[in-house]
């Protein structure tokens, strides 16, 4: 599937965006472990949480799905079965490094397998720590999937510092811990996603946050079993950042993303973009389990900016999106360490710079990281035709900057954008966006 897109007009109105992938996942997991019924309410129907959805159900658990409502009949901790076959996740690397902490402490074999992108994939910083806890995983001896689980003998208590920041080396033990014979604490120095420490503690499994100096030590304490409980899942912010972007770049453009999680550790986006000059506004804030709001953008002239090295973590998802900002800002605009980018579904730090190249924006590509000469407010995009490289993420953030474009741009390789947002191309026009698939 390809995309073709035109420059258009301004964007008005309001959207509603499908619900939160990372959520979505999450919500499976623990209401399929829990005793009783869980209703889960905004679920995201794109192809990553299907996976996540389907290997449960090839395990025994009872998912009945109705538009974006899912039900779950949970077996408890130990009641999972031995699937009949392989587990294919697609291209879902939260469902494999997530799955692979519950698998190593169930009592028979699993094989988690995946496409050729997650086939690609870095494992092994999962399977070190998982093996510290006593799991018998394996994988390829690149340490690449497929991953071998067999029958747990026990997984033990765990200290572990993470080596680098990854909200799914942290969910990935927190799961696991559930079935270890002691407190699993995980310490990271920079603070990554904290959606499982949210979800654990809404299904009221204990769950310890410290932080002291610059070190945030969770703490997880195996339950016995924890009960079900109802999820509303928010619109997904990472799918929101496109038509932050979209609006922010497009002249006299006023547009209202309805109903987004706002989770501090989601928005390093928002506050980059505001760093930038973005005239952005959070209208409707709730408190809920997981904070959101309508966010309301309106055209804006961005400045370059020096990217807080901290802030990188927090928006590794949002990183394509900001650099077509950077390339239209005025200004330079430095990123680094943000080295993480080469291990996503595709190098990101490479296949942005080619999009950045195809449009003509002027850039200097580092180790761990990029220097982006902005082209300004006026500035506008060569037309061009953009290999995505199956990267959902690039094919979206190149199909807005094409809307900068003197012409018509085609973003080729598509098809996984349907993994975090299948209706993306129907949201697109009705923003007021010129996208067609072909």
């Amino acid at each position: 599937m390809d995309f073709k897109v035109k420059a258009g007009s301004k964007l008005t109105g309001e959207v509603q965006l499908p619900g939160d992938k990372s959520i979505s996942h999450r919500s499976i997991m623990c209401a399929a472990l829990a005793e009783g019924t869980s209703v889960i309410n905004g679920f995201l129907e794109g192809e990553d949480c299907l996976a996540t959805l389907d290997a449960f159900s090839k395990m025994g658990v009872s998912i009945n799905r109705t538009d974006n409502k899912v039900v779950v009949q949970g077996v408890g901790l130990n009641g999972l079965k031995e699937p009949d076959s392989e587990l294919y996740l697609g291209n879902s690397g939260t469902s494999m490094r997530l799955m692979s902490g519950i698998l190593s402490g169930q009592k028979f074999p699993t094989v988690l397998t995946g496409d050729s992108s997650l086939s690609s994939r870095p494992m092994e910083r999962i399977i070190s720590p998982l093996k510290l806890m006593g799991s018998r995983i394996s994988s390829s001896s690149e340490g690449n999937p497929p991953i071998e689980i067999q029958p747990s003998l026990g997984l033990n208590s765990l200290s572990y510092e993470l080596p680098i920041a990854s909200a799914q080396i942290k969910s990935c033990l927190m799961f696991a811990g559930l079935y270890a014979n002691g407190p699993v604490t995980v310490i990271e120095h920079l603070e990554t996603r904290n959606h499982t420490e949210l979800m654990f503690q809404q299904f009221g499994i204990a769950v310890e946050v410290n932080e002291t100096g610059k070190a945030r030590k969770i703490k997880v304490t195996p339950p016995k079993s924890f009960l079900a409980t109802d999820i509303n899942i928010p619109a997904d912010f990472s799918s929101a950042s496109f038509f932050i972007l979209a609006a922010l770049i497009t002249p006299e453009s006023e547009l209202l993303i309805k109903n987004v999680g706002i989770n501090k550790t989601r928005v390093g986006f928002l506050h980059a973009l505001r760093h930038m000059g973005a005239n952005i506004e959070l209208k409707n804030e709730t408190n809920s389990f997981e904070p959101t709001a309508d966010i309301l953008v309106k055209t804006s002239n961005l400045k370059g900016i020096t990217l807080n090295t901290r802030l990188v973590a927090n928006m590794i998802d949002e990183m394509p999106a900001f650099f077509i900002a950077a390339a239209l800002a005025e200004g330079t605009t430095k990123v680094k360490d943000a080295k993480e980018l080469r291990a996503k579904e595709s190098d990101r730090l490479q296949a942005m710079s080619e999009v950045l190249e195809a449009f003509g924006a002027k850039f200097h590509l580092n180790g761990d990281g990029i220097v982006i000469n902005g082209l300004g407010k006026d500035g506008v995009f060569n037309p061009s035709k953009i290999n995505s490289h199956g990267d959902h993420r690039i094919a979206m953030a190149s199909s807005i900057a094409s809307l900068r474009a003197k012409g018509e741009t085609i973003i080729t390789d598509c098809n996984n954008v349907n993994t975090s947002f299948p209706n993306f191309i129907d949201v697109s026009r009705e923003a007021g966006i010129n996208i067609v698939e072909t």
